[in-house]
């Protein structure tokens, strides 16, 4: 009989974990505290209005697609890529279309900004080499296991070290490159997509816009959730069993050695745990007597987010799938983001409308919109009274850029504020992706996929190696489960 192991955590890291040891043959068990799985991937319903509840692009689908292959029966998922990837509004009116085609992309850029297309085509050509050289360093493998760092692609990175630009900041480095301020800020917001500062952050992520341009972003046909129903399903057709509802209190251990949970009064034994929470929440709620480590306990946290999820009478032509509204002065709103204070008097507003694929997600001429900023994690703030004064800006700028009246469209209304992403996911101060990556030795120092001070204990999920954001979650899985697997 399999060895029994016990996941804390339903969200996507715990659920790819739990398949990939299901199906390896492991008795496995996961403990989820809400009455949903996929933590942050996750929806709500407000009236008739469908929401994701949290991440909205997915890039990598044959990465969900490997684990649904895991399953002893067909699981239905699908998806269609996106044209565009996202329509950028600019504050003195000038809109650009992020064709998914890196040709037409470039020359969409080339009309707008007048940068010659051939630099900018260098440009995609330049980062996908880099990813190609951190991708199985950076992404897919442990740097807590030697066996990396004596490898062929740990080496030819190592040799390539000048083509990472890790001495110059994202921003730095787009500078550059492009001089033009509306292409260096297009290219710079990509620091987001894991809570970071492009005026902080390495260049080194830059790479980011790769898996879009050139490997694609898709919608699920049933919306983002649909990575998580279908991965439930497959995890439930290799024997996983889920309590939901069942919040995890301690982990137990003897002789350094871990050997079950504690949730809801009831013992679960494991001979592995898993926790798929929030590194900082693991050792603060579930590990007594066992101190936490100065680095997790000191690490700048990633930004958080505002979403004003809003459903709209009205149908906006004028917008797509995805639609970013930039703020005029990009350096002054991450410079008031450091201050921990709220969101910036002209923020950039990112506004996702699932409804423009899934009709299904709003009524007939109606729209979802999920509307977000982005924000610092929570540190004291009086959110309560900050809310409104977002809401009120936000609202000014889009109106302004649309030129309409948008207060008198909102027929429904929900909010998720850092302290509501800290109480629905246990996400440490509602920070989105755990700790930033503001530094150039950030991805080497997330913490491990496995402890080193309990025998049988590992990590998993977005604020540990190799960080937030569903492909990195899934990354952080396979690097779990194949430890696991090798260990026992």
């Amino acid at each position: 009989m399999g060895k029994q192991v016990v996941v804390i955590g339903a969200g996507v890291g715990g659920l790819a974990t739990a398949i990939r040891l299901a199906s390896n043959g492991f008795k496995v068990t996961v403990l989820e505290k809400n009455d949903f799985a996929g933590g942050k991937l996750s929806e709500v319903y407000v009236g008739p209005y469908r929401f994701d509840a949290g991440p909205s692009l997915f890039t990598l689908p044959q990465w969900v697609e490997e684990l649904l292959a895991l399953s002893p029966k067909p699981v239905p998922f699908s998806y269609e890529r996106l044209d565009i990837v996202c329509r950028y509004f600019f504050p003195d009116g000038t809109k650009i279309d992020a064709h998914a085609d890196p040709q037409r992309f470039a020359t969409e850029l080339e009309q707008t900004t007048g940068v010659d297309r051939h630099r900018i085509l260098s440009h995609f050509a330049n980062i996908r080499e880099r990813y190609q050289l951190t991708a199985p360093v950076f992404i897919e493998r442990s740097f807590h296991r030697p066996g990396t760092f004596l490898s062929r692609d740990f080496w030819k990175g190592a040799v390539n070290m000048g083509k990472l630009s890790v001495f110059k900041t994202m921003h730095e480095e787009n500078q550059q490159k492009f001089h033009h301020p509306k292409l260096v800020q297009l290219f710079d917001r990509y620091a987001t997509y894991n809570g970071s500062d492009p005026y902080r952050a390495p260049a080194t992520l830059n790479v980011i816009p790769h898996l879009e341009y050139h490997l694609g972003a898709y919608l699920p046909h049933e919306g983002m959730v649909a990575i998580t129903e279908a991965l439930v399903t497959t995890a439930q057709n290799l024997g996983v069993h889920f309590h939901f509802s069942t919040p995890a209190t301690r982990i137990s251990y003897k002789d350094r050695k871990a050997d079950g949970v504690w949730a809801n009064a009831q013992f679960f034994p494991a001979d592995v745990v898993v926790s798929n929470a929030d590194v900082h929440f693991t050792y603060a709620q579930l590990l007594e007597g066992q101190k936490m480590p100065k680095k997790v306990a000191k690490a700048e946290r990633s930004t958080s987010a505002l979403v004003f999820n809003w459903g709209m009478k009205d149908a906006f032509p004028e917008l797509d799938v995805h639609n970013i509204f930039f703020a005029e002065n990009y350096s002054s709103e991450f410079k008031h983001l450091q201050q921990g204070v709220g969101a910036w008097e002209d923020p950039t507003v990112y506004v996702f409308i699932s409804s423009k694929k899934i009709k299904e997600d709003a009524p007939e001429g109606h729209e979802n919109w999920f509307t977000m900023v982005n924000v610092p994690a929570k540190a004291n703030q009086d959110w309560d009274q900050l809310i409104p004064l977002a809401r009120k800006a936000i609202l000014q700028k889009l109106e302004k850029q649309l030129g309409r009246t948008l207060s008198s469209s909102i027929a429904e209304e929900w909010v998720l504020s850092p302290e509501t992403i800290e109480a629905r996911t246990n996400g440490w101060l509602g920070a989105l992706y755990g700790t930033a990556s503001n530094s150039k030795m950030a991805a080497f120092s997330r913490h491990p996929n496995k402890s080193s001070l309990l025998k049988g204990l590992y990590f998993v999920g977005g604020s540990v190696h190799p960080g937030g954001g569903i492909p990195l979650c899934l990354s952080s899985a396979k690097i779990t489960a194949q430890w696991i697997s090798e260990n026992n």
